[in-house]
């Protein structure tokens, strides 16, 4: 086999044909490499759908490569020979093509790009990193950013981005509509009514391509959580358009008003499912803000709406991207609160009693997928007011969801879901009873257990752990601002009651976060 000028390293979150690794490309003398590994599979026991996603996403680019006439040196999971990991790819791959370079744009994964350079290190070939011009701000900029700030917040970085690419401003320059930020529009609920006729998002049935990485996953990782049934992600740039486009006619006009709401059968609302998309690089942010954006100026969606959209991709990936890039490697041991306890086994299983968090798990075992409110407010709350050693619940993220890039999944749970880096990425620990969730979905009127009740049989789970997560860190609480309200009203439980919550509490530990069951109650002590 002949020399080769440049291999390109291209990973399966760097699906764009126009990255920046690409550049300069000479079909005659570069080489594209790609692997599919089972380190990335089981590094943490990613689940079946996700494993699905990128493998079928990799093929089809892998196939859009070569009828482009480009040199692909491919390894599928079960080649003979496939040596398990990136970097031992990587080094077989060196062997076979003798490169004079190897050139990839910026990794999303800390562990990934660190292995990589070792292999290019160890085998004595030079390596090119390049800007990843997927994003509307760099990692250096994001630095740059936060020079001389003592707290970084999102809505400052936004404003910022907002200004410098010239999205949703008016004439003078300012934020169209005169405030930069409509959340306060956004946060209503169904009511009892529920959200009536939903508009389906389009489908995308598996072609022939998945079809094969679907029985390839279920033959390869077997016991991996997850199910294969309901697959139907978009896997290539057409897909991406595809499901843009719908959502921009169909869902973007009542997004805003509902982002937060949940309702029980009703995995997609008013969301988008476009996150796994951008993350694999099927479809550039730029495409998806500028669509956006010319929907609310055609009069066709609400300010609110498409605002609060955008500020989901301008702003907030933006935003966890530098967080992650300027605290690594040590962002992943953070923990604030010294949380220590094992994630419940409920989380790997949807075995559940309580309503709420049945339906999300279940939800994501079944489609790899929840949308920020069913993340946040309801399985990573459990697992924050419960006391979970927070690496344990970074891992269950990165491994269920099929949108989970380390960049973007680690500080979305360290920080915003788990407050365990202590504020860089929130300004205070996001924590509620359960009536939080029963105001923003149905899932508590299905339920054997009462919001309103922190103790008792009938006690809510939520309720019985936010008071007990207040009183175990009200000394670190009462220190910040925003948490001064939810702090103060500890002075309405008696002493008798605090002694109650915190049993309660700890006996939710002691049952693995399992709530005792009806039948026990009085053995327990909760009746």
């Amino acid at each position: 086999m002949s020399a080769t000028r440049n291999l390109i390293l291209v990973l399966g979150d760097q699906l764009d044909p126009d990255s920046a690794a690409f550049d300069g490309f000479d079909p005659k003398r570069d080489v594209v490499w790609m692997a599919e590994v089972a380190e990335e599979s089981t590094h943490v026991e990613s689940s079946r759908p996700r494993i699905a996603l990128f493998l079928a996403a990799m093929r089809h680019f892998r196939d859009a490569l070569r009828l482009a006439k480009r040199t692909v040196d491919y390894t599928e999971l079960d080649a003979a020979g496939n040596a398990g990991t990136l970097a031992g790819e990587l080094k077989r791959a060196i062997a076979r093509r003798k490169p004079e370079r190897l050139v990839l744009t910026e990794a999303g994964d800390w562990r990934v790009a660190r292995a990589l350079e070792a292999a290019a290190e160890a085998a004595g070939v030079a390596l090119e990193v390049r800007t990843d011009r997927h994003f509307f701000s760099t990692i250096d900029d994001f630095r740059a950013h936060a020079v001389g700030r003592k707290q970084l917040r999102l809505e400052f970085y936004y404003r910022e981005l907002r200004r410098k690419h010239g999205v949703l401003l008016d004439a003078e320059g300012g934020p169209e509509g005169g405030e930069w930020n409509y959340d306060h529009d956004n946060r209503g609920s169904f009511g009892r009514g529920g959200p009536g006729k939903l508009p389906a998002p389009v489908s995308f049935p598996p072609d022939a391509i998945t079809r094969e990485v679907l029985a390839l996953v279920a033959r390869r990782f077997p016991k991996h959580p997850g199910r294969l049934e309901a697959f139907d992600w978009a896997v290539t740039p057409e897909d991406a358009r595809r499901a843009l486009k719908d959502f921009i006619q169909h869902r973007l006009a009542d997004f805003g008003q509902y982002q937060d709401a949940m309702w029980s059968a009703e995995p997609w609302l008013y969301h988008s499912r476009l996150a796994a998309a951008m993350n694999l690089k099927l479809i550039a942010p730029r495409e998806v803000v500028r669509a956006a954006e010319e929907a609310y100026r055609a009069k066709r969606v609400p300010l609110a709406s498409a605002e609060g959209f955008i500020r989901q991709i301008l702003g907030w990936r933006e935003y966890v991207r530098g967080v992650y890039w300027m605290h690594m490697p040590g962002y992943l041991d953070r923990n604030a609160l010294k949380a220590t306890g094992d994630l419940p086994a409920f989380y790997w299983t949807g075995d559940c009693e309580m309503a709420c968090l049945k339906a999300a798990i279940g939800q994501t075992l079944e489609l790899g997928y929840a949308h920020h409110i069913q993340r946040l407010m309801v399985t990573g709350l459990y697992a924050l007011m419960l006391g979970v050693d927070p690496k344990q619940v970074h891992a269950w993220y990165l491994a269920v969801y099929v949108d989970a890039v380390e960049w973007v999944e680690l500080p979305n749970t360290i920080g915003m879901s788990q407050y365990a880096d202590g504020g860089v990425m929130a300004s205070k620990p996001y924590v509620a009873t359960g009536k939080y969730i029963q105001r923003m979905g149905n899932h508590c009127a299905g339920c054997r257990f009462d919001p309103a009740q922190s103790t008792g049989a009938e006690a809510c789970p939520f309720t019985t752990l936010y008071w007990d997560f207040l009183l175990r860190h009200e000394r670190l609480l009462a220190a910040n601002q925003r948490m001064a309200l939810q702090v103060k009203n500890l002075a309405r439980l008696d002493a008798a009651t605090r002694t109650q919550i915190r049993a309660q509490a700890d006996a939710l530990r002691a049952r693995g976060g399992f709530p005792a069951p009806a039948v026990a109650a009085d053995e327990l002590g909760l009746r």
